[in-house]
């Protein structure tokens, strides 16, 4: 796959529900297009993934590092005030694959 084309899906509907939704939706973007990073609005992300106890951040993180895809999900995440969420987005950043933003400049510039 090229690796200077990103995919930027500003949508409001959720795509990505759990593991599974993931590999749906790499399937159907990065392949479709041809790309290795991709851009979501945070509103295109179940709000479960946000609660850290339900695995689902973990699930979703492990479909696009196995695919070799690196993914910033931009938003606004200040409205979540667990300590756990915010060390994982503190984390996240530093290291990537995946990374969160707030906008779509901030996304391209990390991926």
């Amino acid at each position: 796959m090229p690796d200077g084309r990103v995919v930027i899906c500003d949508g409001k509907e959720v795509v990505i529900t759990d593991g599974q939704s993931a590999l749906d939706f790499i399937a159907s973007v990065a392949y479709e297009y041809e790309c290795n990073k991709i851009v979501v609005n945070k509103e295109a992300i179940c709000e479960d993934f946000f609660d850290l106890s339900t695995g689902i951040a973990g699930d979703v993180a492990q479909k696009f590092v196995n695919y070799h895809i690196r993914f910033a999900i931009m938003g606004d995440f200040s409205e979540h005030d667990s300590k756990s969420l915010k060390d994982y987005i503190f984390e996240c950043n530093k290291r990537g694959p995946l990374y969160f933003v707030g906008g779509e400049e901030e996304a391209l510039k990390k991926l």
